[in-house]
């Protein structure tokens, strides 16, 4: 698989410690800190796209609007890797490969409680019932049919560290696969866990993005660093290239920035 830096050069968003993962003429790849919102919502709080809408801007001198399209989301307590397509060709081809689910994407969760060593495949049907999802024992009218599939990386007496590589891409899946089966992610208090997180993150990570590049074709492969404060120690990253966990680490230097 291949990646290219920011221009051959490592780049970031506003802040040195908020990393560009991929940049080219039709896609950018980002790191989202856990507590940000992907697309704005009735909150009128900010969000990662107008973010590197915002960035772009300002990157190329662009006179007029920036193209920038949300090709898919993360929770808003979840952090990790995030991909826009800067073309409307590039949005086009990139929304395709998630509808034909030809694009991976992997994930790293800390659940409660020891999970069995080993590997997985989970198959339920979830049912939306006003804020939250739920698995119900047969498929109905109303549900859709979640699958994705985990290997337990380590564990310890009160917690595990899984890999996760979805199949479907159903709202709060992984959260709501995890939970039934008795392992709800650390900090997740909707889907059964008891306590919440110093900054209210999930210990959910998008932590790998795999599409095929709308242009070239070749496969490209987006990796999002471990954040600090992570609950599994990561010794792969020295923590001068992990960007802090949560959004609220980033926003008093966002603060300064003059949005146009």
């Amino acid at each position: 698989m291949n990646t290219t830096p920011c221009n051959t050069t490592p780049c970031h968003l506003f802040d040195p410690r908020w990393p560009v993962l991929f940049e080219d003429n039709h896609l950018l790849a980002v790191y989202k800190p856990s507590g940000l919102l992907v697309q704005g919502d009735r909150t009128g709080d900010l969000c990662l796209l107008d973010l590197c809408k915002h960035w772009l801007k300002a990157r190329y001198r662009k006179p007029g609007k920036v193209f920038l399209a949300m090709v898919h989301r993360l929770d808003r307590p979840v952090a990790g890797v995030v991909l826009f397509a800067r073309t409307s060709k590039a949005a086009g081809r990139l929304s395709r490969q998630f509808r034909e689910r030809s694009v991976e994407k992997q994930y790293l969760a800390v659940v409660r409680g020891s999970v069995a060593a080993g590997s997985e495949r989970l198959i339920h049907h979830l049912e939306r019932r006003k804020r939250v999802s739920v698995v119900v024992p047969a498929p109905t009218q109303n549900s859709q049919e979640a699958r994705l599939r985990y290997a337990v990386l380590a564990k310890d007496n009160t917690k595990s560290l899984l890999r996760i590589v979805l199949e479907t891409g159903r709202r709060h899946q992984i959260r709501i696969q995890l939970a039934h089966m008795g392992h709800p992610i650390l900090g997740d208090i909707r889907y059964g866990a008891g306590t919440p997180l110093p900054d209210r993150q999930i210990a959910l990570l998008a932590h790998a993005l795999s599409v095929d590049h709308p242009i070239r074709n070749d496969r490209l492969q987006f990796s999002s660093p471990i954040p600090l404060q992570w609950p599994w120690p990561d010794d792969g990253w020295p923590d001068s290239q992990r960007p802090p966990w949560d959004w609220q680490a980033f926003a008093p230097g966002i603060d300064s920035v003059q949005f146009m």
